[in-house]
């Protein structure tokens, strides 16, 4: 008989979601209007020390408002990590920008700082589009211009050079959308990631480390930027008795009982993350000595949620073994594990675009697996994974 189905990374809640969802019903608050989004948003600004939090419908709508905020036009070069999912890069295209697709440096599997400044000089200069000449079309008159923006990624809850970017972007005066989509509770020299660019986004996806069913949310020190934001992302109404529109708005704002979710979930978020955190060290010891098995392990200053737990495996060095045949091993004994991303730069809807770099996001793709790692995980599930893993090697 199969045995109960493992999940990557599952839902886990609380306890006191369901009291801040019955309030919401008692209250009649069952629009993106009320108190629990107001609670949830003042929640996150303490939380995140961030000055300003905006709780939308997805953390690609935060990104979304963030690249309208910082007047991303058609032909605008955009910088992104070529190594994360596809919903950090879309919005680029949304709004007719370019994305200029980034490598991964090896410390923490984020945007290359070299790499990104590189990138820079050459949209400066124009030279990005005599290296592309497949860009004339999107351009315009103007090739060397000064990019829009920035989106390093904190990849699987661990912090990007968070530190080195931004002070690259100071150097050139390019604002930050810093995507902590996955990172919520992770920090950089107790910082907490989502507080360090001029936005910060987070995502309560389903499978994050806590969530609101679906959700995002996005962090400023600047009020008007999240004031402005707010008005887009309820319809663009005006300030009248009647409906009255001047320009294009969306319907993003997150709703009040999705947002009680998101109180509860937020209260147990150090929980959440250490139970994650004791995931990733269960493995490192079972697996670790494994030959040809790679863990991420922290820089120094840097303190990773483990969003998910993610190894390399070298087949080189394993005897033959790589990923696939693991995590294939894996579904047959009803345990799901997943590649890491595939890069951007990798995708056909992006595979014309700018690229910087050799090959370091497409080596983590090909030699990368995400584990089970979710936080309501029993030592049982967890022995399960690795005994599976071990079958193959030993």
């Amino acid at each position: 008989m199969q045995q109960e189905k493992i999940w990557l990374s599952p839902p886990h809640m609380g306890g006191s979601e369901i009291d801040y969802i019955q309030e919401a019903f008692e209250l009649n608050w069952i629009a993106p209007a009320g108190q629990n989004l107001d609670k949830f948003e003042r929640d996150l600004v303490a939380r995140i020390g961030c000055g300003n939090a905006l709780a939308m419908t997805s953390g690609t709508a935060a990104i979304h408002l963030s690249l309208i905020l910082m007047d991303v036009q058609p032909g605008d070069y955009v910088l992104c990590q070529s190594m994360t999912f596809c919903a950090s890069v879309n919005p680029v295209r949304y709004l007719g920008g370019i994305p200029v697709l980034i490598d991964s440096e090896n410390e923490t599997w984020n945007m290359d700082p070299a790499l990104l400044e590189q990138a820079i000089q050459d949209c400066m200069d124009g030279s990005i589009v005599e290296k592309n000449p497949s860009l004339k079309s999107l351009v315009g008159d103007s090739p060397a211009k000064k990019p829009k923006a920035i989106i390093p990624i904190h990849l699987y809850g661990m912090p990007a050079k968070i530190e080195e970017i931004c002070a690259i972007a100071a150097k050139y005066q390019i604002p930050v959308l810093e995507d902590a989509a996955e990172a919520i509770g992770s920090k950089v020299d107790g910082q907490h990631c989502g507080s360090f660019g001029d936005i910060g986004v987070v995502s309560f996806n389903g499978n994050k480390i806590i969530t609101t069913s679906g959700g995002g949310a996005m962090f400023s020190k600047n009020k008007s930027w999240i004031d402005r934001a707010k008005f887009l992302s309820t319809q663009a109404k005006e300030n009248r008795p009647y409906y009255h529109h001047e320009e294009i708005g969306y319907n993003y704002r997150l709703s009040n009982v999705l947002a009680g979710i998101g109180r509860g979930q937020l209260e147990v978020l150090d929980q959440r993350v250490q139970s994650r955190r004791a995931n990733f060290e269960y493995y490192q010891n079972q697996l670790g000595h494994l030959p040809g098995f790679f863990f991420l392990e922290e820089p120094e200053g840097f303190y990773s949620n483990r969003w998910l737990t993610c190894i390399l495996i070298d087949p080189k060095l394993s005897g033959g073994v790589d990923s696939e045949q693991v995590r294939l091993a894996l579904e047959k004994e009803n345990i799901e594990s997943r590649p890491l991303w595939k890069p951007m730069h990798k995708q056909p809807v992006f595979k014309d675009f700018p690229f910087y770099g050799s090959d370091i996001a497409e080596r983590l793709f090909e030699q990368g697996l995400c584990l089970p790692s979710g936080s309501s995980l029993s030592e049982k599930d967890l022995n399960r994974v690795v005994t599976v893993v071990k079958s193959i090697i030993i």
